[in-house]
C-alpha cells in the first residue's frame, strides 16, 4: 500500500463532508443487520470528524433497515452517530420519486423502504397481482419474496410501472462472509421478463451521492467518500469528482483495484477507516 502523496492529504484535509458505508466499511453484522459490531477504527474515524467539526452521513445501500434504524444500530454498536446520520436508497428513492410524479409505488422490500416512502406522502403498495402502480421500487426482499410477488411486479412494469432497484452489486459483506443481494436478484427477473430498464437509486448511481451532498449542505465534489465495495463507493465518487477512499474490510482488498485504469483507482486505498482516522488527526 503506497503513501500518499502531498496533494491527495492536502484534499483529504480540505473535505467539507464525509460519505461513509455503513456493513464493511464502519461495522459488520449478519445477513439481516443484526449483531452489528464496529470494526476497528471506526469509532475513532468518527470521532475524528466529530472534533474536526466536519459534517459526515452514513450512506448503506442495505435497506432492511430505515434510515433511523440504522443511525440506532450505529448507535448500539457504539459509534456516537447524530440520530439523522443516516441514509439509504429509500432515502434516494424519495427524492426521485417526487421529480418524477411517482405517487403509488409497488415495493417488494419492507419498512426500510416502505416507511420513508409513506413519511413523504408516496403511497407504498403491496406486491399484489392487479395493482396498479407508477413504479416498482426492488429492495430487500430475501424471506418473503414469493413467485406470486414477481408476478406482480412483472404485471405492473407491464401495463406501465416504471423499475427502481436499491442496489445491483451481487454481494454485501457480512460477518459470515459475501451474502447474496435481493434487489439485483428481483430486478434481473423484472429485466428479463418485461425488458424494462432498471433505474438504480443506491450507490454506484450519482443520485446516492447527489443526495448525500443535499443532506450535508456540501457540493459533491468537495465530498470524500469511503467504502469497502470496489463497485460501489470508488466509481460514485469519481462520477461526482469527489475523493474516492477505499478500504480493505469487506467486499475489497488490496489487490482490487491493481488492473483498472489509474484515473479510476481510489485516491485513497487503506487497509481500514482506522488509518483514515489518523491521517486526518495528523493534519
Amino acid at each position: 500500500m503506497a503513501e500518499p502523496d502531498g496533494a491527495v492529504l492536502d484534499r483529504l484535509h480540505a473535505a467539507r463532508g464525509f460519505v461513509l458505508d455503513m456493513d464493511g466499511t464502519l461495522v459488520l453484522g449478519d445477513r439481516n443487520n443484526r449483531g452489528i459490531r464496529a470494526l476497528p477504527g471506526a469509532v475513532e474515524l468518527v470521532r475524528a470528524l466529530i472534533d474536526r467539526g466536519t459534517p459526515f452521513c452514513v450512506f448503506t445501500n442495505g435497506t432492511v433497515k430505515t434510515p433511523e434504524e440504522c443511525a440506532h444500530a450505529l448507535q448500539d454498536a457504539g459509534l456516537p452517530v447524530p440520530d439523522d446520520a443516516a441514509l439509504t436508497p429509500a432515502s434516494a428513492a424519495v427524492e426521485v420519486f417526487r421529480r418524477r410524479g411517482h405517487r403509488r409505488v409497488m415495493v417488494l422490500g419492507g419498512k426500510g423502504v416502505t416507511e420513508p416512502l409513506e413519511a413523504a406522502g408516496i403511497e407504498a403498495l403491496p406486491p399484489l397481482r392487479g395493482t396498479t402502480a407508477d413504479a416498482v421500487f426492488a429492495g430487500w426482499y430475501r424471506e418473503e419474496l414469493t413467485f406470486e410477488a414477481l408476478e406482480a411486479a412483472c404485471f405492473a412494469v407491464l401495463e406501465g410501472a416504471k423499475v427502481y432497484s436499491a442496489s445491483q452489486s451481487p454481494f454485501f459483506a457480512t460477518a459470515e462472509g459475501r451474502t447474496l443481494g435481493s434487489s439485483r436478484a428481483i430486478s434481473a427477473v423484472l429485466r428479463d421478463v418485461t425488458r424494462a430498464r432498471v433505474t438504480v437509486v443506491g450507490k454506484p448511481a450519482l443520485q446516492a451521492l447527489r443526495t448525500s451532498a443535499r443532506h450535508l449542505g456540501v457540493p459533491a465534489a468537495e465530498l470524500a467518500v469511503v467504502g469497502d465495495d470496489p463497485g460501489l463507493e470508488v466509481p460514485m465518487a469519481h462520477k461526482g469528482r469527489a475523493l474516492a477512499v477505499a478500504v480493505h474490510t469487506g467486499i475489497g482488498d488490496a489487490e482490487s483495484f491493481v488492473h483498472v485504469p489509474e484515473d479510476v483507482r481510489p485516491h485513497l486505498d487503506l487497509a481500514d477507516v482506522g488509518i483514515l482516522a489518523e491521517l486526518l488527526s495528523g493534519g
